[in-house]
């Protein structure tokens, strides 16, 4: 008996242990922060957060939602994923004042449980084309079908209203979060992330089971470093001025050899560019544009061309500067904001360094042996047929084909080594 009262203290403490992380395994919820345009590196991002979601064996994934729409491939990739991850995954547009405008529809309509906060809104999915352009002709109804279908057919798998998603895409109505949650647009309208998990906890989501949320631990995910840079250059305004800072750096680096500096910054740069355009919708007719109005500048340094080389160039930099992105939403374009000042920026650099070149190459030089020829000096000791000049501020040995008589003005016709060749500046009296 004794013995057994010793144990029992012991019992206890090893039950207290037993039980300690059953109740402090609380469930937890990643956090993954979307406000900006949906890209490839957006959707690198999210698919992060999902993954880590599910080998943490979290409760839910909350993707916190603000958007003007982007890429259609990115949001793609992202519908993919949301649709294909085994951990319940919400998308709430949040918060007061955000949209999920153009992909974030979709985005949105993929979630097991979408969600807005009070003040936002959802809709205008209608594709465009680059710059912001309306698609034209039968190329319209082809886009417009394909997105529509893929719409539907998520929003009828999550059992949201299918009817309305087709207006957004053809119509691009919109709606506010009463509006979406009348329209079955959306399941939930909640104030903040944690009447969302209050609304939400204890519901069932179709092959993932019942929500249990209550004490929940929100974990956010963070973006890495390698994924800022990323989202960073891969807007496309950051994109092109890399590349237009590349190209400009290498062609004064060619153009006045030595400088260093320059094509270290425009290596580096264009480097940077072309990472960033593996990533974005690029049209290879705007590259091959830009690479011939580079080249244009490079034979206006060479050909008298009196300018016209130079306007082919500008023009063709315009043009493949508004062609190089191609897609259907605001990320996925130049801003008129950026193109126009870049490229009468990089035009005025190109032409005033083709101008120079082309100046330097013709200009008679000032220095050295070709610079003394045509220079007017003055006879300092008689010329018969040697003698001295002074010249350019110096006193030269000089040599004429006929005698030259000291005080008289000379000029250099010839230059052998430190020997000056002359001849009279002006007639014998």
């Amino acid at each position: 008996m004794t013995n057994s009262l010793r144990l029992l203290p012991v019992a206890v403490l090893l039950g207290a242990l037993a039980l300690a992380p059953a109740a402090d395994a609380a469930p937890e919820v990643v956090l993954v922060r979307v406000a900006d345009a949906i890209t490839p590196a957006t959707a690198r991002f999210i698919q992060a957060g999902l993954k880590k979601a599910e080998g943490e064996k979290a409760a839910l994934v909350v993707i916190e939602l603000d958007t003007p729409g982007g890429l259609a491939d990115s949001m793609r990739q992202i519908v993919q994923d949301i649709l294909a991850c085994p951990v319940p995954v919400a998308v709430f547009v949040a918060p007061g004042g955000a949209r999920a405008a153009s992909a974030g529809v979709m985005i949105t309509m993929a979630a097991d449980i979408a969600a807005m906060a009070p003040g936002t809104n959802i809709g205008a999915a209608h594709p465009v084309g680059a710059g912001g352009q309306e698609i034209e002709g039968k190329m319209t109804e082809k886009v417009v079908n394909d997105m529509v279908a893929h719409a539907r057919s998520v929003a009828e798998r999550r059992g949201r209203n299918a009817d309305w998603v087709e207006r957004a895409i053809r119509e691009s109505v919109s709606a506010t979060e009463t509006e979406a949650l009348r329209e079955n647009i959306v399941d939930v309208v909640a104030e903040d992330l944690p009447d969302l998990l209050r609304k939400i906890d204890g519901r069932v989501i179709a092959g993932k089971g019942t929500l249990a949320l209550a004490g929940a631990r929100v974990v956010e995910h963070e973006e890495g470093l390698r994924t800022r840079i990323l989202r960073a250059i891969s807007n496309p305004n950051i994109a092109y001025l890399l590349l237009m800072i590349g190209l400009a750096g290498l062609y004064f680096e060619f153009s006045h050899p030595g400088a260093i500096f320059p094509g270290v910054v425009g290596a580096i740069a264009l480097i940077l560019a072309f990472f960033a355009l593996q990533t974005l919708p690029v049209n290879f007719a705007g590259v091959l544009l830009i690479a011939l109005a580079v080249v244009f500048f490079i034979l206006e340094m060479k050909i008298a061309s009196y300018g016209l080389l130079s306007l082919a160039a500008i023009v063709s930099l315009f043009l493949g500067s508004l062609m190089l992105f191609e897609g259907d939403g605001p990320g996925s374009r130049i801003s008129w904001g950026v193109l126009l000042p870049t490229v009468a920026v990089v035009s005025a650099f190109f032409a005033g360094v083709a101008y120079l070149v082309f100046r330097a190459q013709f200009h008679r030089p000032a220095t050295g042996a070709q610079g003394m020829l045509g220079e007017v000096g003055e006879v300092k000791r008689r010329l018969a047929p040697e003698g001295k000049v002074f010249v350019h501020g110096e006193l030269w040995n000089a040599v004429s084909r006929e005698p030259i008589e000291e005080g008289r003005r000379v000029r250099v016709v010839g230059v052998k080594g430190l020997l000056l060749e002359v001849e009279p500046a002006e007639p014998s009296a």
